[in-house]
């Protein structure tokens, strides 16, 4: 058996139209797919939780982000997917993780973004 590094993912959700927001599923889904080949047990509070919670309801919401939260200590790494920007939940958690001294890492797709950097 492989051990696996455990890691929370970040990426964008939340989206103004149904367009936006399947590409946020899609982006989510290759970021996942990506912490997977990198050995990785990936955790994605975000893709859990919106189908038990509504995530239009600001309380349900705020349930959904804590739920997430409980799962951090459990981390080795919070790994943010950054190709489509950083939404204001990926800021939230990028200065949790930092008062928290939790590890955490810059992740991008896109292959002619990591030749730049």
């Amino acid at each position: 058996m492989t051990d696996f590094r455990r890691v929370i993912i970040e990426s964008p959700f939340r989206a103004p139209s149904k367009r936006l927001a399947r590409t946020n599923v899609n982006y989510a889904i290759a970021a996942m797919r990506d912490s997977i080949k990198r050995s990785e047990a990936p955790f994605l509070s975000h893709m859990l939780y919106p189908g038990a919670l509504d995530d239009n309801i600001t309380i349900e919401r705020l349930l959904g982000i804590d739920l997430g939260y409980a799962w951090w200590p459990a981390a080795e790494a919070i790994c943010f997917y950054c190709d489509l920007g950083w939404s204001s939940g990926m800021l939230d958690a990028k200065m949790r993780a930092k008062t928290q001294g939790m590890n955490t890492e810059e992740r991008y797709l896109a292959k002619d973004h990591n030749q730049n950097r």
